[in-house]
């Protein structure tokens, strides 16, 4: 049997495979409401095949948002515009959903990528940013605003009431985002976090506020249900946050029951310097995994099926994250699985599509997810 196609569990959550579609932000939405761009979007990667949906980075705050058309879940309006969408993804697909939510701290207010990607003006439709210290992302940027006690607590607060929503419209599971340098990023990290009471300083100190959140969300999402985190394993900058850190982080994290671990690296600071290569971040979920024994998400240039495969069978990750890859290729489960011998579920409209040669190629994708 391949392992990239055996079936795991996270928390009560059942998966078919090992093959989770990574968070991608599509910048289409409208005051945080998804729009039809999402209904298309997310349902065609819901009849892909894969295991687990994570929708897109979703701010908590309007001023959590990278841009202004990022995704939302902070009004009940949000939750119902996902909520409508995710009921025309379950009348055709079992694949669980999950979404990561967000805030973006010093790298809000941005244009699209599309339209460059800089920092918005404030006179120009951009806002007021916050960060746990008042250390601009580059050096030519608007400084945020360091988040006070009060500030904090809202924070918190508003990652909390995401939660619920998303509990409400039956979001199968959570992914916290700690990575690409946006807010709990920024507070692990002693680049951007250069604070002087209890959330700055030692180690102990900038982990704070990050497993506070956590705790919040955990305590009030449905127990079963998945709760995990994306983080960056690295900054790629020299005395910046780095692997032995993100294993204490994540040892902290497995004490407080957290599900999964997404191993990203990168995107703190301008500086970093990353070679690229296909799994150039396996080393640190292989690590992270065998230090704490904590489920492992890989993600980073895995585009081959082989090389999935591999991954899994060899014990460095136990579910393998597809993004871009899957951008270009929404069938990929289907060709992975057709590489490598195993069944993928396929809605029955599609099951004529089966090459000839490969009769037995396709389950039915309407059972044995939930």
């Amino acid at each position: 049997m391949s392992a990239l196609f055996s079936p795991y569990r996270l928390g009560d959550l059942a998966l078919v495979n090992r093959i989770v579609i990574a968070p991608m932000c599509q910048y289409s939405a409208e005051d945080g409401n998804a729009t039809d761009w999402h209904r298309i979007h997310l349902g065609n990667l819901a009849l892909s095949g894969a295991a687990l949906l994570i929708i897109e980075a979703t701010a908590v705050t309007p001023e959590g948002r990278i841009s202004p058309a990022d995704l939302g879940l902070w009004s009940d309006a949000n939750a119902a515009a996902l909520g409508s969408t995710l009921d025309s993804l379950r009348r055709y697909s079992s694949m669980p959903v999950a979404v990561q939510l967000a805030h973006a701290g010093r790298k809000a207010s941005s244009h699209l990528p599309w339209e460059g990607g800089q920092l918005i003006p404030l006179g120009a439709g951009g806002w007021d940013t916050v960060a746990p210290s008042p250390l601009p992302h580059g050096a030519d940027e608007r400084a945020p605003l360091a988040l006070d006690d009060a500030g904090l607590l809202r924070v918190r607060d508003a990652f909390v009431a995401a939660a619920r929503r998303a509990a409400a419209i039956g979001i199968d599971a959570v992914e916290l985002h700690a990575a690409h340098g946006y807010l709990l990023h920024q507070f692990l990290s002693p680049l951007s976090n250069i604070r002087s009471d209890a959330y700055g300083g030692s180690l102990e100190n900038r982990l704070r506020f990050p497993l506070e959140v956590f705790d919040a969300v955990r305590a009030v999402f449905p127990a079963g249900k998945p709760v995990g985190i994306r983080i960056s394993a690295t900054d790629w900058v020299d005395g910046g946050w780095d692997l032995e850190q993100s294993i204490a982080f994540s040892q902290a994290l497995k004490a407080r029951g957290c599900d999964f671990i997404h191993v990203s690296s990168g995107g703190l600071s301008p500086r970093q310097q990353i070679t690229l290569a296909p799994g150039y971040q396996l080393p640190f979920a292989e690590r992270i995994r065998a230090e704490t024994g904590l489920p492992t998400v890989a993600v980073g240039l895995i585009t081959e099926a082989e090389h999935a495969e591999a991954i899994v069978a060899s014990g460095q990750a136990d579910l393998v994250g597809v993004a871009r890859v899957m951008l270009y290729d929404p069938r990929w489960p289907w060709h992975a699985a057709a590489k490598l011998g195993a069944k993928v579920h396929a809605a029955p409209q599609y099951w004529r599509c089966q090459p000839r040669g490969l009769p037995d190629l396709f389950a039915d994708a309407r059972v044995g997810q939930r």
